[in-house]
């Protein structure tokens, strides 16, 4: 049995901070992990910047339930469920991820949490572990599971490498020329195809 490792954000939902951005106008917040590499640096200007512009948990929460999964990202998780196990393995946080995971039919999802004072204000992030990812990758490949996995982001590639087949989809160019050693999809059809060609490849 193969488990299927995705990213979350960029692979089956918009990047929640680029839909804050847009709702509450603060160009600022639209920065991700796809420019950004340091996850610490870019957490900690996210939480200043809400608390100069005052803005909570419920706030954010309010935008995310406005949100809805990318087109074709339910059709895309219910095929590959039929033949791989599927686990998500992001870095956002239970605290924004349950309205999508409603959405999706309830999926397996390792992340991190948020940590709020009594007013809803962010005060610190909590990471599973470091390189949560690519530890998650190699803990099922050490119970002997094949693995294949897919993101979009900085953050990702260690994940892809770590796995027996890595696939990019919808990266930036950027990320793509970094990395030309993971093949690139732009649709969800060619990435179900590329799983089945890694699938065959790796002999799952």
């Amino acid at each position: 049995m193969i488990v299927a490792c995705l990213d979350l954000e960029g692979v089956l939902i918009p990047e929640v901070w680029i839909g804050l951005a847009e709702t509450t106008g603060i160009p600022e917040l639209r920065r991700t992990t796809r420019e950004e590499p340091d996850y610490d640096k870019l957490m900690r200007e996210r939480m200043v910047l809400l608390d100069k512009h005052k803005l909570g948990l419920k706030d954010i929460q309010a935008v995310i339930d406005t949100l809805d999964p990318l087109d074709g990202a339910l059709e895309f998780l219910n095929r590959l469920r039929e033949t791989y196990q599927v686990v998500i393995l992001s870095d956002t946080y239970y605290e924004f991820a349950e309205p999508f995971m409603r959405k999706l039919g309830w999926p397996t999802i390792f992340c991190h949490r948020l940590e709020c004072d009594a007013n809803g204000r962010l005060v610190d992030y909590k990471l599973r572990m470091k390189d949560h990812k690519k530890a998650g990758v190699a803990a099922f490949r050490a119970l002997n599971f094949k693995t294949i996995a897919t993101g979009d982001s900085y953050n990702d590639t260690a994940m892809l490498g770590e796995a027996d087949y890595g696939i990019l989809f919808r990266a930036p160019d950027k990320v793509i020329a970094e990395f030309p050693q993971f093949p690139v999809t732009r649709t969800y059809d060619a990435l179900f195809d590329t799983f089945e060609h890694a699938r065959r490849s790796i002999g799952g």
